[in-house]
């Protein structure tokens, strides 16, 4: 034990003599190590990143709902015309659902009606999305209030003036006043705050950008707009199975429904899709893929760079203590110790450089994360695979000149 201490410890004043005597050298041969790890290491610790999001969001939003909307979320490489030329779902289709399908807990439906203008006093806000809800539509997402709170049903039978504003919205307009129960202007019409979501934030997976809405019921939009304009930003209807249910079935249910109000003819395609969070998932999921082969791609030629730059060093710190590597031959120092010595000394070097892309990764990442808004982390899983593949680099590159440097013949190494 106390000779492995020993030989540990030589290879460790060797490895930083090797880094102060050969400062460039040293410094662009770990660079390439670092930009292995950077690149590796970085690109699995933002796809961890958005992998854990889009999970906490499928969480939140419920894998259990069915998106009844005009366009297909998954695959579009067909004609894409064809999905252009199809209806928008109706407050008809809404309520023939609503009342039809049985295998449905909650049925909501929502259109975009486009960026207005809000004012409150000498505070103005331009670019708030106007959306008109249906009753049901805060109970099935679960929206959460920052204050106040939801339509009542009065409220929303009647189309009361009553809005619900995004985060970022109530924020720039009312500043640190609180917005509950205080009026604004939208077209000329006066309406009374009743509520402010909840921020929304860094979620990638969500029905709307919450933070920048205004939720109106949708009685009350129907005296706002048009609401069978096609100038509006489309309307989606939301089904949430009940407890238990398969989502096909329901599926199954709500295409039979829809395909007999619309009176399609039995072999006639549907006019209409039928669309769940896990398909986006699925798309997220074949690119966290590609972004991971890349960022392994990327890194392995670093790693080759970097590699072949140590084993340069290795060979020169040969050559320079080939004398040495002789004398301790002479007295005694078996091949395997020799080896050991030059192996420890060029892994040593190489973690020296996956430590600096480790540090580099965690600075980017702090960085990234209040620039985006989006938490992108390295947790100890992606750290230890960075020391590793730098441990690998390390024993691989250091090898070749280790094995040179332990079947030197003692009496020939002396001489020179």
């Amino acid at each position: 034990m106390g000779t492995i201490l020993k030989i540990i410890r030589e290879a460790v004043l060797q490895a930083f003599q090797q880094l102060s005597a050969n400062k460039l050298r040293s410094f662009l041969s770990l660079l390439g190590i670092s930009i292995g790890i950077f690149s590796i290491i970085g690109v699995l610790a933002a796809v961890d990143s958005l992998e854990d999001n889009v999970k906490g969001s499928l969480d939140k939003l419920g894998n259990d709902v069915v998106y009844v909307s005009k366009w297909p979320w998954a695959d579009m490489s067909g004609d894409w015309w064809k999905y252009m030329k199809r209806p928008e779902p109706t407050f008809t289709d809404y309520e023939v659902i609503d009342n039809k399908v049985n295998l449905a807990e909650l049925t909501s439906y929502s259109v975009g009606l486009g960026r207005k203008t809000l004012k409150h006093g000498s505070s103005s806000v331009d670019g708030a999305f106007l959306v008109g809800i249906s009753n049901e539509y805060g109970e099935l997402f679960s929206l959460e209030f920052e204050k106040g709170r939801y339509f009542s049903s009065n409220e929303y039978l009647r189309g009361a003036n009553k809005v619900i504003l995004g985060s970022n919205i109530a924020t720039n307009l009312f500043g640190p006043i609180d917005p509950i129960g205080r009026e604004i202007k939208m077209e000329g019409k006066k309406y009374e705050v009743i509520g402010v979501i909840e921020k929304s934030g860094d979620a990638l997976l969500k029905i709307m950008d919450y933070d920048e809405a205004i939720l109106v019921s949708y009685p009350t939009a129907a005296k706002l707009a048009n609401l069978k304009s096609s100038r509006n930003f489309g309307t989606t209807i939301a089904v949430k199975a009940k407890p238990g249910v398969n989502l096909e079935d329901l599926k199954d249910e709500i295409k039979g429904v829809v395909r007999a109000s619309h009176r399609l003819k039995p072999r006639a395609e549907e006019d209409f899709s039928l669309n769940q969070m896990s398909m986006l998932a699925a798309l997220l999921d074949n690119f966290f893929v590609v972004l991971n082969i890349l960022g392994i791609v990327i890194g392995i030629f670093s790693f080759l760079i970097g590699g072949v730059s140590v084993a340069n060093i290795m060979f020169v710190s040969v050559k320079e203590r080939t004398s040495i590597i002789g004398v301790k031959k002479a007295l005694g120092a078996k091949k395997r110790i020799i080896l050991l010595e030059f192996l420890i000394e060029s892994t040593i070097l190489c973690v020296i450089g996956g430590i600096m892309g480790l540090i580099i990764i965690q600075v980017a990442t702090m960085i990234l994360t209040k620039v985006l808004e989006f938490e992108l982390y390295m947790d100890i899983t992606n750290i230890l695979m960075g020391l590793g593949a730098s441990i690998f680099v390390g024993i691989i590159s250091g090898f070749i000149p280790a094995l040179q440097a332990s079947n030197m013949d003692p009496v020939e190494a002396m001489r020179k």
